[in-house]
């Protein structure tokens, strides 16, 4: 029998599980081990959702393992250490469609609510923290503040109803469950949830008229913004909505 060590994650970008394996033959590979424990940690940061597992198989093959244990089947194998805090680096980060995700797998939206309140969700979690809440900037369009991951994603609904991923209602606490797991997988994820989920219960019963209402306000971020042209929108800086996001209020 062989002893393996596994370290494993998730890789959203790839769809799947990632792992880690290690034989234990002596002493010299379980001080290797702890030294990419703390390695990964350092670069991925402390809060990082990473498992570890021993497991006896019958011989130092991926197959033997899941042979084993069933736990383990269709967990995609990385090769070195680097490639695999490579992948979790590249999830720690979100985009504004991960949270345009999580809203559609609560509220019903049409395109331009839901880019009403990704954006609301963003600019309170910056208020709040003075962190970003994903990586993309907001942009001033004619009809308010736009994230260009979420334009790009759901444009083709025009003026209706966004349709959930799945029409399949007994998958909703799923669709729900894999968006959420997507943005607690990033840095501050759990305060990001939180964040979201207090934005959402202000701002998520109200139409997308109300809420373009709301960002059109006298001396509201996206008002003190020039708006570019129809062909060239310019982005809503990040000490504008800080200074003037208050003024967006219900």
């Amino acid at each position: 029998m062989v002893t393996h060590f596994i370290f494993m994650s998730s890789s959203y970008s790839l769809g799947t599980r990632i792992a880690l394996d290690y034989i234990i033959k002596d002493e010299d590979i379980q001080e290797q081990i702890e030294k990419h424990f703390h390695t990964i940690i350092k670069e991925c940061g402390r809060d990082v959702s990473i498992s570890t597992h021993m497991i006896q198989a019958e011989n130092e093959t991926w197959e033997s393992v899941y042979k084993a244990d069933h736990f383990f089947k269709d967990v995609k194998i990385i090769e070195n250490l680097q490639e695999f805090i490579k992948l979790i680096q590249k999830d720690r980060k979100i985009e504004g469609v991960d949270v345009a995700k999580y809203i559609l797998s609560k509220i019903k939206c049409t395109q331009l609510k839901l880019q009403k309140l990704v954006y609301f969700c963003f600019a309170d979690y910056l208020c709040d923290t003075g962190k970003k809440l994903f990586i993309d900037e907001i942009f001033a369009f004619k009809y308010g503040p736009v994230v260009d991951t979420v334009y790009r994603n759901y444009k083709g609904y025009g003026y209706e109803s966004i349709e959930k991923e799945t029409e399949d209602i007994d998958s909703k606490n799923i669709s729900e469950m894999s968006a959420k797991s997507r943005i607690l997988f990033a840095i501050d994820g759990t305060e990001k949830i939180i964040s979201i989920d207090k934005t959402l219960q202000k701002y998520g019963g109200m139409t997308a008229s109300e809420l373009v209402n709301i960002t059109h306000k006298e001396n509201s971020p996206w008002s003190k913004t020039d708006k570019g042209s129809e062909m060239s929108f310019l982005p809503i800086k990040l000490e504008t909505i800080k200074k003037y996001h208050k003024y967006e209020t219900i």
